[in-house]
């Protein structure tokens, strides 16, 4: 790329910690779902200060403390509730106990931030929105797929400077590996704990949709389900996808899996096509198949010719020094209430609705 046109395409300087030492405290809570290390993490360079860490299991509580040796072992999550330190609890506990953990941490007066998808069931959502109107306490949601990558943190970036101008279309192809099923917990093939593949794994995918279309609200078009290869989980979604159309008269498309094939270097060939009217970009999020490239490629094309930036390493995630601002500050900056919990709203209709194919 010429030098003119890296300037053009530039990512925003990564960003710096927000806080110093003991500005802001967390804890984490409940660890069913591996995301809640990458949770930690991106609070953790934002700045944050990591003091608790609570699970009813022991080896769970060990394997993080390896990870994290700075953090206490709290004996409860009521010894964590209970102290007026901690402003914030991270958690990843098993999908449709994340809203019961959300509302205690709301009551206790913190703010909560849990792993996607946020909730699994219409009653749920009906009673987060309420709790949060009511206390006034944040309940952020960690849809990594945008958050936590930095091509898709570079995509947002150059939309919002035009470089492909309204965006009409955005295409989420959701792919992961089941890989051994006996490594898998049993919630995880229970519908009613994980949710369906549209409420879990589609809960990216519907976030990126608002988020680079810039809408508010969406209507889910279609959406189908199947279990194509697992008889012996009958409850498992190994397939899913959905068409939703948005309140900026844009499009999107899901489509979410567990047939990623062994063969690959990672576990999903996770992309996102977002179509422009003055061009499109593509992000191959984890890998560029059959390179040398690696993950984080942003390709671009526009009237000036094609363009493939590396993300890697450039913009980083300033998605958590905005949430803990907005804590400390009580602003919607890193992501709005309303967006968080609409993005949830699409994944439980699309489940709702889906077509059955198998």
């Amino acid at each position: 790329m010429p030098a003119s046109e890296g300037a053009r395409y530039a990512p925003a300087p990564i960003p710096r910690p927000v806080i110093s030492e003991g500005g802001f405290v967390f804890a984490a809570a409940h660890l069913d779902h591996g995301h809640i290390y990458g949770m930690t993490e991106g609070l953790l360079g934002a700045g944050a200060t990591l003091k608790w860490v609570f699970d009813p299991d022991p080896a769970k509580v060990a394997a993080f403390v390896e990870r994290f040796p700075q953090v206490q072992v709290a004996r409860s999550e009521e010894e964590i509730l209970a102290d007026a330190v901690v402003h914030l609890v991270a958690g990843a506990a098993v999908t449709s106990e994340r809203a019961a953990l959300g509302l205690r941490t709301m009551a206790a007066g913190k703010d909560y931030f849990t792993d996607k998808a946020p909730l699994t069931t219409f009653e749920q959502l009906a009673d987060v929105r309420e709790a949060t109107a009511r206390t006034g306490q944040k309940y952020a949601v960690y849809y990594s797929e945008r958050i936590h990558v930095e091509a898709a943190v570079l995509a947002g970036q150059l939309i919002e400077r035009g470089a492909i101008g309204r965006v009409l279309q955005v295409i989420g192809l959701g792919p992961h590996r089941i890989g051994d099923p006996a490594t898998r917990p049993a919630w995880f093939f229970e519908k009613e704990k994980y949710g369906g593949i549209l409420c879990d794994i589609g809960s990216h995918n519907f976030e990126q949709i608002l988020h680079y279309t810039g809408a508010t609200d969406a209507d889910i078009v279609s959406s189908s389900i199947a279990n194509y290869a697992h008889p012996e989980f009958p409850e498992l979604d190994d397939y899913g996808d959905a068409h939703v159309v948005t309140d900026t008269g844009a499009t999107g498309f899901v489509r979410v899996d567990w047939f990623t094939p062994d063969g690959l270097s990672t576990w999903g060939d996770g992309r996102t096509i977002l179509l422009g009217t003055d061009g499109y970009i593509e992000l191959r999020k984890y890998t560029n198949i059959a390179t040398d490239d690696g993950p984080g490629q942003l390709f671009l094309v526009d009237s000036d010719g094609e363009h493939r930036i590396n993300a890697t390493g450039t913009v980083g995630y300033p998605f958590f020094g905005e949430l803990i601002l907005d804590c400390l500050r009580r602003t919607e900056t890193a992501m709005t209430q309303a967006h968080a919990l609409k993005a949830a709203e699409l994944s439980l209709q699309a489940q709702a609705r889906a077509r059955v194919l198998s």
